[in-house]
């Protein structure tokens, strides 16, 4: 039985792992193979009261961006949990600080759903520049009375300025995309990236925020959740857009304020929003879906064969590292202040 230098605490060499929602098959038949895997049959997300005792009989716990785990949570959990292999590249739902104090090892998967959800974002940039939903509904309820000049019309995104708020993986992966549709593309980030970066993704740092805002044909969101970023996107900041300007969000439902996001879509103050999280997942503002100017997914950013396989084979090798005594390349340690 190996003792782990990060965790000092004995690790078996068929941990006991529980896993919070149901993986790809594959991944699951691997993990079954190399640990002793107790799965959630029915697939529904676990109660607070189910992932406390799943954290007391576990020597490893894989749970989803979806599971919230807190402090209180992990300072009842017992001496046998010693890992948390998280199943996405998300950390905000795991309290790393009360993990890190009680000897909890926290992994994620960063970087696997990078590309799947910058094609989604462009996706989502497309369909609502081009007014696709609106015009989708006209004919489907049967109002569409032919072609026209100067109907259902959208807007190009060529020489458009794509406004790119959080600069990550994912940030950087968009900015790429859209050079290709001819876009200016600029951002804003919490640290400037390095001009070789700039000058790859053609990308202009904007350090004012507003400014950014208030100049941008489209605003994109990639930033994580925190106290610092919810409501991010407020009503006085969309009252700075252009009125034809477009708002789409793929990383968390709590950067945008979804009342005042509601009102000013609702009033035409803007030119239409793409969202593929909401602040209280999985309910949504009805208000929303009905707003003919919204295109709303329901949080497909990372939906693929190929992101999920691959999330599930890092969780695996997260996992594997840990049993065999050595650090994870994917472990989280809290941030600095």
């Amino acid at each position: 039985m190996a003792l782990h230098s990060e965790t000092a605490r004995p690790i078996p060499p068929r941990p006991r792992v529980i896993v919070t929602r149901r993986l790809l098959p594959a991944v699951e038949a691997r993990m079954a193979e190399l640990f002793d895997l107790v799965l959630n049959p029915d697939d529904t997300p676990m109660s607070c009261a189910a992932l406390e005792a799943a954290m007391r009989e576990c020597d490893v716990l894989v749970p989803t961006v979806t599971d919230t785990i807190d402090a209180a949570m992990i300072a009842q959990a017992g001496e046998r949990l010693g890992m948390i292999a998280s199943f996405g590249a998300g950390t905000e739902h795991i309290d790393i600080v009360a993990a890190r104090a009680h000897r909890i090892m926290v992994t994620n998967t960063p970087g696997v759903f990078t590309d799947d959800t910058a094609d989604l974002t462009l996706a989502l940039i497309i369909l609502v520049s081009r007014r696709f939903s609106e015009n989708v509904r006209t004919l489907r309820e049967g109002r569409w009375a032919g072609w026209g000049p100067s109907v259902m019309l959208g807007h190009a995104l060529g020489g458009k300025t794509l406004g790119i708020v959080g600069m990550g993986r994912i940030g950087q992966a968009v900015a790429h995309r859209a050079r290709a549709f001819g876009m200016d593309i600029r951002y804003h980030n919490r640290h400037r990236l390095p001009a070789a970066v700039e000058n790859m993704v053609s990308a202009r740092h904007e350090p004012d925020l507003d400014r950014l805002i208030a100049d941008a044909d489209i605003l994109t969101f990639h930033c994580p959740a925190g106290p610092e970023t919810t409501h991010l996107m407020d009503a006085r900041r969309i009252a700075l857009m252009k009125p034809d300007a477009c708002l789409v969000n793929t990383g968390r439902g709590q950067l945008v304020d979804e009342e005042a996001l509601v009102a000013a879509l609702s009033e035409n103050r803007i030119g239409g929003a793409g969202l593929d999280v909401f602040a209280r997942e999985p309910q949504v503002d009805p208000r929303l879906l009905e707003l003919p100017n919204l295109v709303a997914m329901p949080h497909l950013g990372s939906a693929t064969y190929e992101g999920r396989g691959a999330a599930g084979e890092r969780v695996i090798a997260n996992i594997r590292f840990w049993v065999d005594g050595h650090r994870p390349h994917d472990m989280v340690l809290p941030q600095l202040p």
